[in-house]
């Protein structure tokens, strides 16, 4: 199986509500979807959203660097070549992380087609069967409390709360969704790089002496303050996840051996691929920190393929934050994974599984 051409389209969903955190407001979910074809006619599928305030990237560049760049040095390789073509396309140009995520998810897709297989069997088999939270946005106290007790309603037992604006106002929001969910879910926050050290170091005692408890909380300083992650980290009892702050296995590394997290959060999206995320869980294994599983806001594509992942990896994965397909009014790809609100399963179709994809307005480049 030899690959032999690329083709992209993009890929709109509109969201129920408008997700918002401390960073952006977005509407709809909106992927570059790549479609790799190979001479034995078997198609592979990636996807990508524009996360320029995290990757650096938009619609155009992604596909422009996999277009103009990646694909080229891709072109007449077999994909049983999995290694091989995976370290091409980290090689082929430096950052790029989203488009070379894309790509990989396209390869590793095909890869499973090759061997008829689903990806998580070939990459260690396990459960397939995961449970994610879902993320409620930040806003008004009342609108964050009503959302956290219509997804209990819905089966998840594991909230993630957006906060990161006002810090005062923050542990306001905290406290109400902490006292109306009353045990009935974990509660993990997501600051989203919107406090400084000192004020995530108030926020969170201020809350553990309130006696809020708190499965995580992620990224709470700038991804680039490694030292301002160590200073909370080593003040507060709360578990402090790098989000942000962890790209690739180097960061993770640095980050572990620093003791500046206490978890580490996998992107694909970040990461450059599935091999990359690979690495990182491996990395974490080693030294028994454990990992969540995350996904940008993105389609059913890319996030089919960190459910993969996830249960591949289920026993330094601990922790599964793929809820963007239940955030959508509705999901056109339809895969191998089942996405139904808090429950995930993954079926025994080949690669991603992937058999139609809805909406998909293909891009004549």
């Amino acid at each position: 199986m030899k690959i032999k051409s690329i083709r992209f389209g993009m890929l709109r969903v509109p969201l129920k509500t408008p997700f918002k955190t401390a960073m952006r407001t977005v509407k709809e979910i909106e992927d570059v979807v790549v479609i790799m074809e190979t001479d034995t006619g078997h198609i592979g599928y990636g996807s990508a959203p524009a996360t320029a305030v995290i990757t650096g990237e938009t619609h155009g560049s992604i596909i422009e660097a996999i277009n103009k760049i990646i694909f080229p040095a891709l072109i007449g390789r077999d994909i049983e070549d999995l290694n091989n073509l995976t370290n091409t396309i980290q090689g082929a140009i430096v950052r790029n992380f989203s488009a070379k995520a894309a790509t990989e998810i396209a390869v590793y897709d095909l890869y499973g087609q090759l061997y008829n297989a689903p990806l998580y069997k070939l990459l260690g088999g396990g459960d397939n069967v995961i449970t994610t939270d879902i993320t409620i946005s930040v806003d008004y106290i009342d609108k964050m409390v009503e959302d956290a007790l219509d997804a209990i309603d819905l089966g998840f037992e594991t909230l993630k709360i957006k906060v990161g604006k006002d810090p005062a106002l923050d542990i306001e929001r905290i406290k109400a969704v902490y006292n109306a969910v009353n045990d009935r879910a974990l509660i993990r926050l997501d600051a989203n790089q919107g406090w400084t050290p000192k004020q995530t170091v108030s926020v969170l005692r201020t809350l553990e002496d309130s006696g809020v408890r708190l499965e995580l909380v992620e990224q709470p300083v700038r991804g680039d303050d490694i030292e301002g992650m160590k200073y909370v980290t080593e003040r507060v009892h709360s578990p402090i996840m790098a989000d942000e702050s962890s790209f690739g296995p180097k960061e993770a590394n640095e980050l572990i051996r620093n003791r500046a997290a206490d978890i580490i959060n996998i992107k694909l999206m970040k990461t450059g691929g599935i091999s990359n995320a690979i690495k990182i869980a491996d990395i974490a294994a080693v030294y028994g920190v454990d990992c969540m599983i995350g996904c940008m806001l993105e389609s059913s594509i890319g996030v089919a393929a960190a459910a993969h992942i996830a249960v591949a990896k289920a026993s330094i994965i601990t922790k599964v934050d793929l809820d963007t397909p239940s955030l959508g009014q509705y999901d056109p790809v339809k895969s191998g994974v089942r996405f139904n609100n808090a429950e995930i399963t993954i079926t025994d179709l080949p690669g991603l599984g992937i058999s139609e994809i809805g909406n998909l307005t293909m891009l004549d480049l």
